[in-house]
């Protein structure tokens, strides 16, 4: 797992990459809509980056309830939070 810092922060780094946009700059209310190539590919690399990053796995019923980064956000806190648990 990445060092402690902020997950939005990573969240950011990642879809800067995915997108090719060093620019992009993300908050907590933040949709797919709301930037510009985030289309359905660009979403399925972003989970899949954001599972080899945070060494977790997502559900697919838990993917398609996301509406908002901060929903990413809080999902990945909780699958920390149940890793730390396990361990």
């Amino acid at each position: 797992m990445p060092p402690a810092r902020p997950i939005l922060s990573d969240l950011t780094a990642i879809l800067r990459e995915v997108l090719d946009d060093p620019e992009l700059v993300l908050t907590a209310a933040t949709s797919a809509a709301d930037i510009p190539g985030w289309d359905s590919m660009a979403h399925i690399a972003l989970v899949v980056e954001v599972e080899c990053r945070f060494d977790i796995q997502f559900q697919a019923a838990e993917i398609e309830a996301l509406r908002q980064v901060g929903d990413l956000v809080a999902l990945i806190e909780a699958k920390r939070a149940a890793c730390r648990q396990a361990a």
